[in-house]
């Protein structure tokens, strides 16, 4: 039969469950496809913005065991939006710790966006754990990231920049993470929720290659506002990776390890220079650059390409 280019049929979890990491903090977590099938992690991105049921649909259900999560703050992880105990480090343990919960050994790793940055943060941490990684739409953690996201995107979506920064009175906007930053960890939800949607929209206004009105209003949906937007900005603002740790210097660590890189030439929210400079790194890895995309994962181009990448990652 011919090798599948598009998603998967939808389908349901076989098994949820919810695991307590700490004295706050309630991982929610789930398996779909084949119960003995090859485990494969997804790390959805943001930070903060929670995964949803089209993310099983990247993989062969009669061929994976489908493993998904809700990092700290995001999606149907408690507390939404939760900031405090919420760091990288704390992420990578807590995919060891469900890793363990869910008795597995080895599992490939598929991430994008902040999910690159993740799957490469917990693979150099446990290389011996990861059988190789899918990643999608680079992302390194790096300040240099922030300033576009936050004053770059201008060049591109100046219409969208505008209202993300007419949202703040114009004495604060010389420093827009400063200004979102107050509002978002402000407790009152008059004052956060208005400030969480302008970041998120803005972010998923300047996601596609084409304008997506659905995209656009997915991102300003309460949940994926809060948890995308808050957490986000917490760790744009705290927790940038720093040069000692930088994940392309840290290569090696994983050089060794199969890998596929897909990424939008077009990608606005995190350009193509980060996922070009990971490549040269680690010229094993295949890299594929969708000439007709932008960031979002849903572009047809990227579904396509990383419903490929999985089926060959059968192989590993």
């Amino acid at each position: 039969m011919p090798t599948r280019r598009d998603l998967f049929p939808p389908i349901e979890p076989y098994r949820t469950g919810h695991l307590r990491l700490d004295a706050r903090h309630v991982m929610y977590w789930e398996e779909s496809g084949n119960p003995r099938g090859r485990p494969v992690l997804f790390l959805h991105g943001g930070p903060g913005a929670g995964a949803t049921a089209v993310h099983r649909r990247f993989f062969d259900p009669a061929d994976w065991r489908i493993v998904i999560f809700d990092q700290r703050g995001g999606g149907r992880s408690t507390p939404l939006g939760e900031t405090h105990d919420n760091t990288p480090e704390l992420l990578v343990a807590d995919i060891e710790a469900l890793r363990r919960e869910l008795g597995i050994g080895r599992w490939a790793v598929f991430g994008g966006s902040w999910g690159s940055t993740l799957a490469l943060l917990y693979a150099q941490a446990y290389p011996q754990r990861v059988a190789g990684l899918i990643l999608r739409g680079i992302f390194l953690c790096r300040s240099s990231e922030i300033d576009w996201f936050l004053g770059g995107m201008c060049t591109v979506f100046p219409e969208a920049w505008r209202i993300f920064a007419g949202f703040l009175p114009e004495a604060e906007r010389g420093d827009l993470l400063a200004g979102y930053y107050q509002r978002l960890t402000d407790p009152d939800p008059a004052v956060h929720m208005p400030a969480a949607r302008a970041w998120s929209v803005y972010e998923g206004a300047c996601s596609t290659l084409l304008p997506n009105p659905e995209t656009v209003a997915a991102f300003g949906e309460d949940r994926l506002a809060l948890g995308l937007a808050r957490i986000e900005a917490y760790y744009f603002r705290h927790h940038l990776i720093p040069p000692e740790r930088d994940l392309v210097a840290r290569i090696g660590r994983i050089r060794h390890l199969p890998g596929v890189i897909v990424q939008g030439r077009y990608d606005m929210v995190c350009p193509i220079r980060s996922a070009d400079e990971l490549a040269r790194g680690w010229p094993e890895a295949e890299y594929i650059i969708v000439r007709d995309a932008g960031h979002s994962a849903m572009e047809p181009g990227i579904r396509e390409q990383l419903v490929l990448a999985a089926d060959r990652a059968k192989r590993w």
